[in-house]
């Protein structure tokens, strides 16, 4: 049965190390993502610098960085591994 993620959000982020985070989903799985190899195009380019990689927060649906960069939770729960 396929899940329905059209609606899924983030609702806790625990960074681990380097560009890795665990992402807690609204169905209450959690799934660590390795950010680094989604780090593509001009928006992204500047989180390739680990001090602004750090430089996160949550937004009411998924994570968000300084300059704006965010992914859509559906897009993070497929990429995810889950723990």
């Amino acid at each position: 049965m396929k899940e329905d993620i059209d609606l899924i959000r983030v609702t806790n982020v625990d960074y681990v190390e380097g560009y890795t985070m665990d992402l807690e989903f609204s169905n209450g799985k959690t799934k660590r993502i390795d950010f680094l190899p989604l780090l593509n195009g001009k928006i992204f380019e500047p989180l390739k610098d680990m001090k602004n990689f750090i430089q996160f927060g949550l937004t009411h649906w998924t994570i968000e960085w300084f300059n704006g960069a965010d992914f859509a939770p559906d897009y993070l729960y497929k990429q995810g591994i889950e723990i």
